[in-house]
């Protein structure tokens, strides 16, 4: 099995999911744009696209450029090719703008361990079908996917309340989730020293907000440890 990430930052990856790859022994070929590493011309050779968080947002092709050639990848594997992918927070965002959808300014931003409802489409769901019916996750964005409306091919299948698009599928073979299931106990130490999540927390949750949230992370991981199995063991059943 061959998997493509697109990452934006380094210490932003697939985290725990990543885990699971590499004990499955899966062959992982990770490009890291905002390092000006280029996106492989021959897309068709893997059998799944991971797309990845970032601190930069989908309207920011001038001040860096490669979101450009990236949309563009991602249009081809996900309606030319038709092949699987998930993504994440801006990785999520940039499917939402490749399928018709608008990412806008959240009026609220959604920072810290929040709640996802999911939408009765969830029931004949084959990714998320086993999930509960609400689930507690780690959310860190100030944007969002809207006007998807239009789109026939688009399914809802989870929201929150600030949220109407925390989790959509593209057909049945790509996924936008906004929130963040992927973590490790590590990751909202290594994302705090980021000054734009930084920034963006402290001015949502006020300053040393930080501790408080590592705390309530790591109470959460276990569960959302699960949800990632659960999640990820789905995931491989699209690319048979």
């Amino acid at each position: 099995m061959r998997i493509i990430i697109l990452q934006h930052i380094k210490i932003e990856d697939p985290g725990f999911i990543k885990d699971l790859m590499i004990k499955d022994g899966v062959e992982l070929t990770t490009i890291e744009l905002d390092e000006g590493e280029k996106i492989p011309a021959d897309l068709s050779k893997f059998d799944a696209m991971f797309c990845m968080g970032g601190p930069m947002d989908t309207w920011m092709e001038k001040e860096h450029p490669w979101l450009v050639d990236e949309k563009k990848a991602i249009e081809e594997f996900v309606v030319d090719l038709k092949k699987p992918y998930l993504g994440f927070c801006l990785g999520c965002q940039l499917l939402g703008e490749v399928v018709g959808g608008k990412v806008v300014k959240s009026n609220i931003p959604e920072i810290g361990m929040l709640n996802i409802s999911f939408s009765n489409n969830k029931k004949n769901d084959a990714l998320f079908l086993k999930f509960p019916d609400e689930i507690t996750s780690l959310q860190w964005h100030s944007y969002e996917v809207q006007g998807l409306e239009n789109n026939k091919d688009v399914t809802h299948l989870a929201s929150s309340p600030e949220t109407k698009y925390q989790i959509f599928k593209y057909q049945n073979h790509a996924y936008g989730i906004q929130f963040h299931i992927e973590v490790k106990d590590t990751t909202v130490g290594e994302w705090g020293c980021v000054p734009e999540y930084k920034s963006a927390l402290e001015k949502q949750l006020g300053e040393g907000a930080l501790d408080k949230f590592e705390k309530d992370s790591k109470k959460h991981m276990p569960s959302m440890n699960q949800y990632s199995e659960v999640l990820y063991e789905n995931f491989k059943k699209l690319l048979k």
